[in-house]
């Protein structure tokens, strides 16, 4: 068990990337780029009956005009994962078929963006529409039949003789991710090889999906992916426009640059579809919750089916003897749906904790005593132990931080000397701790550098760093002279960074490296007196460098899940384990501030506090907690995607229009880690912590606000016109 207690210290990247050294994918300098524009689908579902592209093709400097024709013999590998799982499988521009609106029809390509853009609008085409659904509500819709979840116990029986019930309906609406960067491909062949710059959180699916969908020999495509701008799930995937811009580059002969616009990518990047729940809670007289029922409804696309997991937490977050739970997916015409920070954890977190808050009231309770006196002691759904849970004391902590004891408990009691209603509300929440098999390989030179290459992707989270920290741990290295080598599937195999598996992946199989390297330095030292750092050692004994290379995986994993790993397959394990079950664990205690008149909402401070293992790097950390924060904060009063009925598109495809929160919206945000190493997950006790920061902020808040006015809100984004 790692009893390390890692120092406070700067990013290892921050000074290059406040320099602008740092080169993300659309900033690879290339000699001969030419510059692509997509031409978006006016119509949701259909055939495209004929494409005009004479004028684009006429205008000074394009250099081609594509459309489906010009991709035969090219087949859709399945975004995610690279083909081997896929629940994104439609790629445009393979047939006359659309499935959704803005798919592309069209691929302009020429000397410069601005051309591309010109040429790219004078594009016509006509179609043969066919009726569709495009939201969740639709009596068009597909609805297919409840998938089973959790089921514990007898229910529904036991609810029906509860003491104190709840029964309510909770909305959570389609959202975007929206990271900083948009998706951006800069693709090049050249001798018969492939080379792909793309920002994505998954680099080896990438490498084997572009192989199969062009017919190409894995070994003759290359990726490379040193930093992105934000993934937030976004980048998961293999995504559509990567094989459009790399064809364009095979067919001429020039490396293709395609940044798809904001725009675009709210109809063609993956989302957070729309869902609805029904809670269903009962509690005896003694306060305890005896019983819960959950059964939601998920938007899904025509083509494939994206699962819901709503249950994965609701289930084990309280000792709730009798659960049940179904999903049902409903069928939209709209881009399948994909992971988005907590993917079902934050609606799930939002609908369950809203009804345990209500059922507290209910019951007469404190809903932070109630929600303490309902703490599960073991897993309930398969009876094994957690292999840690510090929820509880992350409960009191945080309560302690906020001032909770001073809350006076009746809704409405509360108001500054102005007449602004205060609330003050509490929430937990729960992600997976899970684990992707690593491959790390460590090699100190006697030239004073160090370089560890292993599967990670560094999208801003901070897993630099972190891998910093524990190859810096224990070696003696010149730590100026550290080299970093992720995102890239020829320096070591590449698995998905996501699911906040990244840190818990990669940093034990670091410090499985660092432990091996002194190992092998201890056999070439063989008793000699050791004066300075191992490059000194190593130039002195006229070595050039030692090398060593290490694997780790899931906790029962067999050793053949590197087979997947090596095919950028995905192999990632947990929360279930035998014998144990993990998670991580956060509660966030809000106050929010809602004035009188206008009735406008402020969330002046939050205090949450996290139990996500051992932590690493104490700065990065800190920042994903807020940045989550942040986002649920958007999530709960801001963040909606508005979709028009009448032509299934969004229609706040921007930033004007799609809602975030910016920094007149944030408050005071009091970040604090149990910071207790995991005994049994991994040797590091790392957990992960870059979901489970946003899970239960919107419950937090929509709580809070219900105790400043009464008013008990049930759907998100929680607006003013809701409070009147």
């Amino acid at each position: 068990m790692n009893q390390t207690i890692y120092p406070d210290r700067a990013r290892v990247d921050a000074r290059d990337k406040v320099r602008g050294v740092t080169r993300f994918a659309a900033d690879m300098p290339m000699q001969r780029v030419a510059h692509a524009m997509t031409v978006p689908s006016r119509i949701v579902r259909g055939r495209l009956a004929a494409v005009d592209i004479d004028a684009a093709r006429a205008v000074d400097g394009v250099l081609a005009v594509l459309t489906w024709r010009d991709f035969k013999g090219v087949k859709s590998a399945g975004y995610l994962m690279g083909g081997g799982f896929g629940f994104q499988s439609h790629q445009p521009m393979l047939s006359d078929r659309l499935v959704h609106r803005g798919e592309p029809i069209a691929l302009v390509v020429a000397e410069t963006l601005e051309i591309a853009i010109e040429a790219a609008a004078l594009v016509e085409a006509s179609y043969e529409e066919e009726q569709f659904a495009a939201l969740l509500g639709d009596t068009r819709a597909e609805v297919l039949a409840p998938q089973p979840g959790h089921d514990m116990g007898d229910a529904q029986a036991v609810l029906a003789s509860a003491t104190f019930r709840v029964d309510a309906e909770y909305l959570s609406p389609a959202q975007f991710q929206n990271p900083m960067e948009m998706i951006a491909t800069v693709a090049e062949w050249r001798d018969g090889t492939l080379t792909i710059h793309e920002g994505t959180q998954n680099s080896g699916a990438l490498k084997f999906g572009m192989a199969a969908a062009l017919g190409l020999d894995p070994a003759r495509v290359r990726v490379e992916s040193a930093y992105l701008g934000g993934g937030f799930g976004q980048k998961n995937s293999l995504q559509g426009q990567t094989v459009l811009a790399a064809r364009a580059a095979m067919l001429l002969g020039r490396p293709v640059k395609l940044v798809m616009p904001r725009a675009q990518l709210f109809h063609t990047a993956s989302f957070r579809p729309a869902s609805r729940h029904r809670i269903r809670l009962g509690a005896d007289a003694d306060g305890r919750i005896v019983a819960a029922s959950y059964d939601a409804d998920m938007q899904n696309s025509r083509p494939d089916t994206f699962r819901a997991s709503f249950s994965e937490i609701t289930a084990r977050l309280y000792a709730i003897p009798n659960y049940t739970s179904t999903a049902r997916l409903v069928r939209t015409d709209v881009q399948s749906p994909g992971y988005m920070r907590a993917p079902f954890e934050h609606p799930a977190a939002f609908a369950f904790e809203s009804a345990v808050d209500e059922l507290a009231y209910a019951a007469g309770r404190d809903p932070l005593a109630f929600r303490l006196a309902n703490d599960a002691e073991t897993d309930p759904v398969t009876g094994h132990p957690f292999s840690s849970r510090f929820l509880a004391e992350c409960l009191r902590d945080g309560a302690e931080r906020f001032g909770w004891s001073r809350r006076d408990p009746a809704p409405g009691s509360m108001r500054a000397a102005d007449g602004t209603l205060i609330g003050w509300g509490v929430a937990a929440g729960a992600y997976k701790a899970a684990m992707a098999p690593a491959i790390a390989r460590l090699r100190v030179r006697a030239d004073g550098t160090t370089r560890i290459s292993l599967s990670g992707h560094e999208m801003g989270q901070g897993i630099r760093t972190a891998i910093f920290a524990a190859v810096t741990d224990g070696l003696a290295i010149d730590p100026a002279r550290v080299e970093i080598v992720i995102g890239d599937p020829d320096a070591a195999p590449q698995h998905v960074t996501a699911g906040s598996w990244g840190t818990a992946s990669s940093v034990p199989v670091v410090r499985r490296a660092v432990q091996a390297m002194q190992a092998r330095f201890e056999e070439f030292r063989d008793g000699r007196p050791i004066r300075g750092t191992i490059h000194e050692m190593l130039a002195r004994w006229r070595r050039p460098y030692i090398e060593v290379e290490s694997r780790l995986q899931a906790p029962g994993q067999p050793d053949t899940v590197f087979d997947r790993l090596q095919r950028g397959l995905p192999a990632a394990a947990g929360p279930e384990y035998e014998p144990f079950v993990s998670f991580s664990y956060i509660a966030h205690f809000v106050e929010v501030r809602v004035e009188p008149t206008t009735r406008h909402v402020r969330v002046p401070r939050i205090v949450s506090v996290v139990d996500c293992g051992r932590i690493v790097s104490p700065r990065t950390a800190e920042s994903q907690v807020r940045g989550g924060v942040v986002w649920g904060i958007g999530a709960a009063l801001r963040e909606t995607a508005e979709i028009d009925p009448r032509f299934g598109g969004v229609l706040n495809n921007d930033f004007a229009e799609y809602v975030v929160p910016v920094n007149a919206d944030i408050g005071a945000i009091e970040v604090g880690f149990i910071d207790r190493p995991d005994p049994l997950l991994n040797e590091a006790g790392v957990k992960g912590l870059g979901e489970v920061a946003m899970v239960g902020v919107a419950a937090a808040i929509g709580n809070a606000i219900f105790h400043a006015t009464g008013r008990r809100l049930r759907e998100l984004p929680i607006r003013v016109e809701h409070l009147f």
